[in-house]
């Protein structure tokens, strides 16, 4: 027995069909038509719904940031410029928003982010000061091996080397002219300083030795022992009688490489070392231990300034006066001239090694300011002193 079915008419459910899809996509306006008001404001309604609804209000942390903010024009002009020349998908946004289209510009934005961003931008702007150029005006010729160091006495008449020929000269700072030689040193001298108050002059070296010289005497006074390896740096405190020293036994507490240099001064901290293990410490003087270490990491204590880029060697030497001239010498025997404030370098010179050196002995060891900051006294790789003089207007 064969059962036959019968298929209800097609045109109804095509007809159905139709309208629901009409009734669906009427509103859009990919097919060349123009969509009625209404289709298009709910049509934009969903999709601002649908894509800025997280994004009406800022979270709580930012919220509690904001200035008042608020439109600078009168009521009336925002009418104006509302009622204005614009698209009608622009006229629908606006009043579905509840929102007034003001143009940014309009709106004063007194938050912290924005005065944050104002400041940067006037820290960016600064002008560096103008400075005189430099000039290398005389060349002093007399060790016999790298000039390590060198330090300018208070009274400024005269200065002291040292260098890996184990000898400590001192010279006349207006000719030049040798006018004493100290030896006792039995290896390099590698840091000088002389005492602002006593007739002394103290010496480091790598011979582990640190000395107290007489200069009326012109003999050793006193030893001080205690390091254990080479002593690379000394520094005396300004107003306090006390002599700090450094060297590669890191024997500053907290190092854990060599300390390279070390500086005194008046006000807190009072002693501040540099050491190869890429740290800066600041010293706390009377509890002798670290009160901050600057490191230039995120958890470095301090605040930092910015770079001085422009070497492409090792620096051996910084110096700096009080015109706010800072100084670098590199180990390949570059020289530049800076302005402190902003970074900035305003002059690059070459240390041209002297007839008889070797094109590699251009180096730069040793650096100071004499006590005007008018001069500037190096010391190098072809055993000479070098006198750079800032030029007049």
């Amino acid at each position: 027995m064969t059962t036959t079915y019968t298929l209800p008419p097609l045109d109804p459910l095509l007809k159905r069909s139709a309208k629901r899809t009409r009734d669906i996509f009427a509103s859009c306006p990919d097919d060349g038509m123009k969509e009625d008001e209404k289709s298009a404001r709910i049509r934009l309604s969903v999709k601002i719904n649908d894509e800025y609804r997280d994004f009406k209000e800022l979270p709580p942390a930012l919220l509690a940031q904001q200035g008042p903010i608020g439109p600078t024009r009168p009521k009336e002009q925002r009418k104006a410029i509302t009622a204005g020349p614009s698209s009608d998908t622009s006229r629908m946004i606006a009043t579905i928003d509840n929102t007034p289209k003001v143009q940014p510009s309009t709106f004063v934005t007194s938050n912290k982010l924005s005065e944050a961003l104002t400041l940067h931008k006037t820290t960016r702007t600064i002008k560096p000061t103008y400075h005189p150029p430099w000039k290398l005006v005389r060349v002093i010729s007399g060790h016999l091996g790298w000039v390590r160091s060198v330090a300018v006495e208070p009274g400024n008449k005269w200065f002291a080397t040292g260098a890996g020929d184990r000898v400590i000269k001192i010279w006349d700072l207006a000719s030049g002219e040798l006018k004493l030689s100290l030896t006792g040193h039995i290896s390099t001298v590698r840091g000088l300083a002389v005492s602002p108050r006593h007739p002394y002059l103290f010496s480091c070296g790598e011979d582990k030795m640190v000395k107290c010289w007489d200069l009326e005497a012109n003999k050793v006074i006193r030893h001080y022992h205690g390091h254990l390896s080479g002593v690379y740096s000394l520094s005396l405190h300004p107003t306090l009688d006390v002599l700090v020293t450094s060297g590669r036994d890191a024997s500053a507490r907290g190092h854990s490489a060599t300390v390279a240099d070390v500086k005194c001064q008046e006000s807190d901290p009072q002693v501040i070392t540099g050491s190869m293990d890429s740290t800066v410490r600041l010293w706390d003087l009377a509890a002798g231990k670290t009160m901050v270490t600057l490191t230039h990491h995120k958890k470095s204590e301090g605040a930092f300034v910015h770079n001085f880029s422009g070497h492409n060697a090792i620096i051996n030497t910084l110096s700096v006066n009080a015109e706010g001239v800072f100084f670098s010498g590199g180990d390949n025997g570059t020289l530049t001239f800076w302005d402190y404030n902003t970074g900035t370098p305003f002059q690059n010179l070459d240390d041209v090694p002297q007839p008889g050196s070797l094109e590699a002995e251009a180096g730069v060891f040793c650096s100071t300011f004499d006590v005007t900051g008018t001069r500037l006294i190096t010391g190098g790789a072809d055993k000479t002193i070098k006198v750079y003089a800032e030029q007049s207007q």
